[in-house]
């Protein structure tokens, strides 16, 4: 059996990390919640609530990950002697897979813009009803089926390079990437006329709008903007030496998830309100409203391009840390069987991203449960599993991981007190949160 893969450099570790973390959650949703609700109150108690309770269950997967140095369906076992604990991490793995079958879509809608935008940039062709033409590519299932699978590819080839030469290189490209299209964005959006009052309605303090939905949703927020709860963390720390100090790279990780929420918020709001446009969020924003603010831009395509790019690189590096987690536990750390696994686990996401990709088309009238096959995935995987993996990951690190590994891994001794905090939260506080949460996201 080959040497386990590992990291080339901590900051290869740190950027990989960090990009499964920042998602289009931190893109296009929790910038308008935190308009919404508080502003920079609101960001406020989101980054309260990131450090004690997010900040702690990703240190409980660096934790798990590093000292197991094995895949997650079985370093729980191989911790315990339990081989029944083992089920915490074929949680993660079935639930990652979910994930990536709705997931791949919206990367294939992305897809699907950038070369039309690109085609628009050659040929100067605009269309005057954005909302008809996102309805007509959602719709059209050649169009959506191939998005999708160009997403996937993209994603399969590179997890199918390896650790280094895979996932990392692309983390050290694609990241700095996305902080200069941040850059070029925001300074644009910030010369624009009446550009200010975007910024104060992103970042004005109002404590009255605060309410108990808002509450929650930071609560929420702090630790499903952290990408914990499957195992995604544990497997990419299960390649780190022990060397890392990974209570710094933690930090490293909630710092620039925060940063992105801010740089999406300061590029996307003084746009919006110096042209005089209603806010939006999720896909509304992407694909309907944004190519409406930048067509009356010079240049506009051009920045369209960019600002389609940073959701890109957000979507991809999240996926391939999820798609990840499927393979290092196919490959049972034998680097020889990747490239394999990939291509399997890539060919049966495909299969089951179908009735996704169709759900706004072909099978937009068959409807269960939470509503069309896209709509349940997302409800399964962000209201049930997700929160579940949250608390298995907290009870676990507390009760069942020994005390004298966790304060190896951390480093207690120059980090005095952390422990202790850390011990406390994760027994006391995380699973009441995680709780709390996970009761309110099944009533709505």
């Amino acid at each position: 059996m080959e040497k386990r893969s590992a990291w080339g450099s901590k900051i290869g570790f740190i950027l990989a990390s960090a990009g499964s973390a920042i998602g289009l959650g931190a893109m296009w949703k929790f910038p308008y919640v935190m308009a919404d609700n508080g502003g920079a109150a609101f960001l406020v108690l989101f980054m309260i609530f990131t450090l004690f309770i997010g900040l702690p269950l990703l240190l409980a997967e660096f934790v798990i990950g590093r000292h197991g140095k094995t895949y997650s369906t079985d370093v729980f076992g191989k911790i315990t002697g339990n081989r029944y604990y083992n089920l915490i991490g074929h949680l993660g793995n079935i639930g990652v897979f979910f994930l990536l079958s709705f997931y791949s879509v919206i990367g294939g809608w992305i897809l699907l813009y950038m070369i039309r935008t690109i085609y628009v940039i050659f040929t100067g062709t605009h269309t005057k009803n954005y909302e008809n033409l996102f309805g007509q590519l959602i719709s059209n299932p050649v169009y959506a089926i191939f998005g999708a699978l160009l997403f996937i590819l993209l994603t399969a080839f590179i997890v199918s390079k390896g650790i280094q030469d895979g996932i990392e290189k692309a983390s050290k490209v694609m990241m700095p990437l996305l902080f200069i299209a941040f850059l070029i964005i925001i300074i644009r959006s910030l010369t624009l006329p009446n550009a200010i009052e975007g910024v104060v309605y992103f970042l004005k303090p109002d404590f009255t709008s605060l309410n108990t939905e808002g509450v929650l949703f930071a609560l929420g927020q702090s630790f499903f903007s952290l990408s914990v709860g499957f195992g995604g963390m544990l497997t990419y720390a299960s390649y780190l030496d022990k060397k890392t100090d990974i209570v710094q790279s933690g930090f490293s990780v909630v710092g620039l998830n925060i940063l992105v929420t801010l740089l999406a918020g300061l590029a996307i709001f003084p746009a919006t309100a110096s042209l005089g446009i209603d806010n939006a969020q999720g896909p509304g924003l992407l694909f309907i409203v944004l190519p409406y603010v930048f067509d009356q831009l010079p240049m506009g395509s051009i920045f369209y391009l960019i600002f389609l790019s940073l959701f890109f690189f957000a979507t991809i590096t999240s996926s391939i840390s999820l798609i990840e987690i499927n393979v290092s536990n196919a490959i049972k750390n034998d680097e020889r069987k990747r490239k394999k696994a990939v291509y399997v686990i890539s060919a049966l996401l495909f299969i089951l991203c179908i009735p996704s990709a169709l759900s706004s088309g072909l099978l937009s009238d068959v409807k269960f449960g939470a509503g069309t096959f896209f709509d349940n995935m997302d409800y399964l995987v962000s209201n049930i599993m997700l929160p579940i993996g949250a608390l298995c990951f907290a009870l676990f690190t507390d009760y069942r991981l020994n005390k004298a590994i966790a304060k190896e891994e951390l480093m207690d001794e120059k980090y005095k007190g952390l422990f202790t905090v850390w011990v406390f939260l994760l027994r006391f506080i995380i699973p009441i949160v995680i709780i709390a949460v996970f009761i309110s996201l099944l009533m709505k």
